[in-house]
């Protein structure tokens, strides 16, 4: 079964994808994402894969005659991609050359482009998951790229948040969020001449951090070529920060929000990376319980102040290894 069924009570629509139920416990002696598996090319740095259990697909099948009155079911529509970071099963972001980097960066760019063209997807979403905590059963050093037929509603919340703020004031949302964090100037990490890094004032997460172009893009097509290089910097950078914290190869979801694709009124949006770290200590994770999940009302056990403190003595400590 692979679908999509409407939410009436949120006007969203959810991913019904059984069949990825019959995933595979690999062996642990094999990897797919490795050279000699028979999956992948005997040599690459960085590449794309389609995935082999995607919860879309370009020829999905019809849906399940399941729907009826309130309730609407669609096709499945989409693309499911893997991009791999690296041939080598054990490397992680911190480890890969700042040239590496530039060339995942690029290659994010380039599926970009190549979805964008359809014009059934409206909106790509690329996104990492790492560590065991967050469900990843892959460890081979991966992201992965989804493009919806829909836009989620989250990203439609932010898009009509940009749109208000434009609105009344003139101005791009993100532009004055950085305005504010600099003159605040604590919840600053670090920032180079092309990208902020900071923990906003209202983190969800302990570690929630934001990663931000100081030039006000859409998309991440739209980085020069400096600001792409500028880009794999940073997020290097800041996953190595991260593991700097606890030393330890620390989990979490990188999320990067794009303005939609494929629809109208789409100008007032400003590119931006969300970072959601499920630790709140070395040893604790941060749940989201029945506030977070079952009214979407978060609460941060801590202070994004004190952990901005935190972050920077840690992104110290990653760079004092560097040099």
């Amino acid at each position: 079964m692979a679908e999509l069924r409407y939410n009436p009570l949120t006007r969203d629509w959810v991913m019904i994808a059984s069949h990825r139920q019959a995933r595979p416990n690999m062996p642990k002696d094999w990897c797919p994402f490795c050279p000699g598996s028979g999956k992948v090319p005997d040599d690459f740095e960085v590449l794309k894969y389609d995935n082999d259990f995607p919860a879309l697909r370009l020829d999905p099948p019809a849906p399940d005659a399941v729907d009826g009155g309130v309730y609407k079911t669609q096709d499945a529509y989409g693309k499911c991609e893997v991009i791999l970071y690296s041939k080598n099963h054990t490397e992680t972001l911190p480890s890969l050359s700042d040239a590496h980097m530039n060339k995942l960066v690029n290659l994010w760019c380039q599926r970009f482009t190549a979805l964008r063209q359809d014009e059934k997807i409206k909106y790509i979403f690329i996104f990492e998951n790492r560590g065991e905590v967050v469900g990843v059963s892959m460890p081979h050093p991966h992201g992965q790229i989804y493009g919806y037929p829909f836009l989620p509603k989250k990203l439609e919340l932010e898009k009509e948040s940009f749109r208000l703020h434009r609105q009344n004031t003139g101005n791009c949302l993100l532009c004055d969020m950085l305005e504010e964090e600099k003159r605040f100037e604590k919840r600053i990490i670090f920032e180079n001449e092309a990208f902020t890094v900071f923990l906003p004032f209202f983190s969800e997460y302990p570690y929630g951090i934001y990663i931000a172009p100081k030039s006000c893009i859409r998309y991440i097509t739209d980085l020069t070529e400096n600001e792409r290089f500028l880009l794999g910097q940073t997020i290097k950078q800041t996953v190595g920060m991260l593991d700097s914290l606890f030393d330890f190869a620390f989990p979490y979801m990188m999320c990067m929000h794009n303005a939609p694709i494929n629809l109208d009124d789409q100008e007032d949006f400003h590119f931006h990376i969300q970072f959601f770290p499920p630790m709140r200590a070395a040893d604790k994770q941060k749940f989201n319980a029945s506030s977070e999940t079952g009214a979407w009302a978060h609460c941060n056990p801590t202070a994004p102040e004190e952990r901005a403190e935190e972050l920077r003595e840690a992104y110290a400590k990653f760079m004092k290894k560097e040099t």
